[in-house]
């Protein structure tokens, strides 16, 4: 008997032995999907980590159910980076899985309801008209899901209804799987078997658009074998027929149809495969890092904003393809793709392949079986969870903007950071790694000045044109001479005026979505919160709606004070919503548009937003972070920050890093042609150390007092650190399990452990938080602390009273 190792997409970490069925161990591989029972009803697709022909012990083994594929459809290095996910970030073995794999590949168990064996038709008559209505709908249409049943009938009581049936014994219930995924297929066309062309021309003669299309097709195929065959669609728009015309022919045994499984992805526009010109310094710093290679297997390249850093990735790109390997373009948001995927498909054609969260299941599927089945050299354009992607031949890895904390993933588990786990990847694979940012994290800098990762510098602009000039104002002296209209100065009013008057276009940066911040009484003071989460909740002008942005509740504006029954609400502060309004106003003869998360919700409006705005079909562009990552628009004079404040002011460790890190990134938005550009940054402290070091452009004295404070108080890079949580939905609970569990904890790790404390959101979705942190050396073995966390663990949830606690751990928090 020979038995396989499971892994199933649950929160558990372990693996479930089952056996394979006699007729089927040849069919079942390391990597294969294969169907399982799991518990009392379900039934789940399961991975192959591992065969053996050792039996369990003291464990009844039950059957694998059905074989999905005949080869792996996880190749064994992605297995490997599966279990080290699992292991550094302290995350089930199922989670990660569930997350690498795309759902469209993962049969769900769904309620399915059909009539019963026994069912006569004379049981109807004892039936009310709802009932009746439903046995007729599944005798016409067989097996129905609950959610089919009721839209198709219109009742939304269907539970009722089928608890009657149940008793009745009329239907029964049962667990079916269902294939999320549906491939695409294209209908193909070819002579008929056994015909030939002469033979071909001979039966269509006398009907001029058959025989126009059979001279269509065989011109089309002239150069192919004749099992290929021609898409139907190109052989009609060939002949200009239509399909009514194919079908006659293939009644008349003229031609042959057949159906074939294609990609929805293929690049029709034309690809010049022509490099782009390097400047002397791009040319000097490629050099380098090809150099840098031979030492370190991971490079930083330090490029000030706007310096052609993608002009040199590209010919990184051109290299390792050439050597047929494979390359993995990670970029921190998926706005991104969009013109980098114009850019590199100009070069690479239909070499370039795009993957995010994005598109479709059925897409997404599209894509990772596309990488799957091939060993051809391409470049994988992405966001975090394209590292899970099959890669058969990976040569290098670049991680553009690697600072961004958009490459931790927080929720759900695993909690991951996309550009470290890269790395991971990267050493698996034998491949490089080629970090780029105009503003690196303070710890990546840190490695790379240590001779532990490679460095290239590129601090100067492509043709040495000037970094944009930093303008401060004090927006406490704006209000005191009540110059401000709302929350824009007097100053980036004129100056916007200016620029737009010259023809040049505008980005006010505001980093906060909504209409405003949130509601208030001016009676006695009450702001509405969320019923979920410990948070005011934003108002939004366009749906009427107070929404909650942590677990998305939406509420009615109310008309009265809940509190003091007086009429005396107001909407207090700005949100992108109310500063497109604003803008609206004050430059009423221009045209503006808004990126944040609530105008780029479907596939496309990332791309729409910045193709119009790149062809100048607006003047001003309003946006949150979504504007600060990496975007190159040529027209841009003038980048107005419009509150420095709320991004600096953050109670954590990092806030200063990425205040500093996301306001040099908008900054550089500004002159990135041969104009010069202008930054207006609104302030009510001027004399902060990080506008201070962002009017210079100066991220090296940044880094230098930065690192200072992070060797004085212990924080990363000298320590790593782990945040421990404890979720429960009585905060009590929460309260008192957190201070057990730091007890324990400091009985290990002494004085490494701090805390608990309350997080600034202390309840999200119903549950109360605490949150311990651990700091750890960096020469102590990880892989020894995290056993003994999880051992603390273990011990804590053998206590019955903490039955509905939430332990997790958040490792290298971002």
């Amino acid at each position: 008997m020979t038995y396989a190792e499971i892994i199933l997409p649950l929160p558990l970490n372990a693996t479930f032995t089952y056996s394979i069925p006699q007729n089927e161990e040849h069919q079942v591989k390391v990597g294969s999907r294969v169907i399982v029972p799991f518990g009392r009803q379900k039934q789940y697709t399961g991975i192959v980590a591992n065969i053996t022909t050792i039996p369990p012990k003291d464990i009844q083994v039950k059957e694998i159910l059905q074989v999905l594929d005949p080869e792996a459809i996880v190749r064994h290095p992605q297995l490997q980076f599966w279990n080290w996910i699992s292991e550094y970030y302290m995350s089930a073995i199922g989670d990660v899985y569930k997350a690498a794999l795309p759902s469209g590949l993962k049969l769900e168990s769904e309620t399915k309801v059909e009539l019963s064996d026994d069912y006569e038709s004379e049981d109807v008559s004892t039936l009310g008209e709802r009932e009746a209505m439903v046995v007729a709908l599944l005798g016409s249409e067989g097996s129905l899901s609950l959610k089919e049943i009721s839209a198709k009938t219109g009742y939304g009581n269907i539970h009722t209804i089928l608890k009657t049936l149940l008793e009745k014994e009329l239907v029964i219930v049962s667990e079916k799987l269902v294939e999320k995924y549906r491939s695409k297929r294209e209908v193909m066309v070819r002579i008929a078997q056994g015909v030939s062309e002469r033979e071909a021309f001979q039966m269509v003669k006398g009907a001029p658009k058959q025989e126009t299309a059979l001279l269509a097709l065989v011109q089309l195929t002239r150069n192919k074998a004749v099992s290929e065959g021609i898409s139907r669609n190109e052989l009609c728009q060939k002949a200009d027929v239509s399909y009514s015309i194919i079908s006659a022919m293939e009644k008349k045994g003229v031609i042959e149809t057949f159906k074939i499984e294609v990609s929805r992805f293929k690049y029709t526009g034309l690809s010049s495969g022509e490099l782009p010109k390097l400047s002397q310094l791009q040319a000097q710093a490629l050099s380098e890092i090809h150099k840098s290679f031979f030492e370190h297997p991971v490079t930083l390249l330090h490029g000030v904003t706007a310096s052609g850093k993608t002009e040199i990735y590209i010919h990184l790109i051109d290299y390792v393809l050439s050597q047929g390997n494979q390359v993995l373009y990670l970029v921190p948001e998926i706005a991104l793709t969009t013109q980098l995927t114009q850019r590199l498909q100009r070069v690479f054609g239909e070499k370039v392949v795009i993957y995010h969260s994005r598109f479709s299941d059925t897409e997404r599927v599209d894509i990772y079986k596309r990488m799957l089945n091939t060993h051809e050299p391409c470049v994988v354009i992405g966001a975090r969870s394209s590292v899970f992607l099959p890669f058969a031949s990976l040569g290098l890895i670049i991680i553009d903007e690697e600072h961004e904390s958009s490459y931790k993933q927080f929720d759900p588990a695993p909690r991951y950071n996309a550009r470290d786990a890269a790395m991971m990847l990267a050493r698996m694979h034998g491949a490089k790694t080629l970090l780029g940012s105009a503003t690196p994290s303070v710890e990546t800098y840190y490695k790379a000045k240590s001779n532990r990762y490679g460095l290239v510098e590129l601090l100067k602009r492509y043709d040495n044109s000037e970094l944009p000039r930093i303008e401060v104002v004090d927006m406490k002296q704006e209000y005191r001479r009540k110059s401000n209209a709302g929350t824009f100065s007097s100053e980036i009013i004129a100056k916007a005026n200016e620029v737009l008057s010259l023809g040049k276009q505008v980005i006010f940066f505001h980093n906060r979505r909504g209409f405003s911040p949130f509601a208030r009484c001016k009676a006695c003071g009450f702001v509405p919160h969320c019923q979920h989460c410990d948070v005011s909740l934003t108002y939004h002008q366009r749906m009427d709606q107070l929404v909650c942005h942590y677990c998305g509740s939406q509420y009615q504006m109310p008309t009265v004070c809940p509190q003091c029954k007086e009429p005396q609400l107001e909407v207090v502060g700005y949100g992108t919503e109310r500063v497109e309004d604003e803008t609206a106003v004050l430059f009423d003869n221009y045209k503006i548009m808004r990126m944040d998360l609530d105008t780029t919700r479907n596939k496309d409006a990332y791309s729409n937003i910045i193709d119009d705005f790149s062809a100048h079909k607006a003047d001003i562009l309003v946006g949150t972070q979504m504007v600060t990552k990496g975007l190159d628009f040529g027209d841009v004079n003038l980048v107005g920050i419009l509150n420095a404040d709320t991004i600096i002011n953050y109670p954590d460790f990092r806030a200063a890093e990425r205040a500093f890190n996301m306001l040099e990134q908008v900054s550089g938005r500004a002159g990135r042609r041969d104009s010069d550009g202008l930054v207006v940054l609104q302030t009510y402290n001027p004399e902060h150390k990080i506008i201070r070091f962002l009017t210079n452009h100066d991220y090296k004295g940044f880094y230098e007092t930065e690192i200072e404070e992070r060797r004085l108080f212990n924080y990363p890079p000298f320590t790593r650190i782990i945040y421990l949580y404890v979720k429960h939905k009585e905060e009590m609970v929460a309260h008192e399990t957190s201070i057990a569990l730091a007890q324990n904890l400091r009985a290990v790790f002494g004085n490494r452990v701090f805390g608990p404390d309350k997080p600034l959101i202390g309840r999200i979705q119903t549950l109360h938080i605490r949150r311990i942190m651990l700091k750890v050396e960096i020469a102590a073995s990880m892989t020894k602390v995290k056993e003994l966390i999880l051992n603390t663990y273990a011990a804590m949830g053998k206590v019955q009273s903490l039955s509905g606690v939430v332990f997790y751990a958040d490792v290298d928090p971002y």
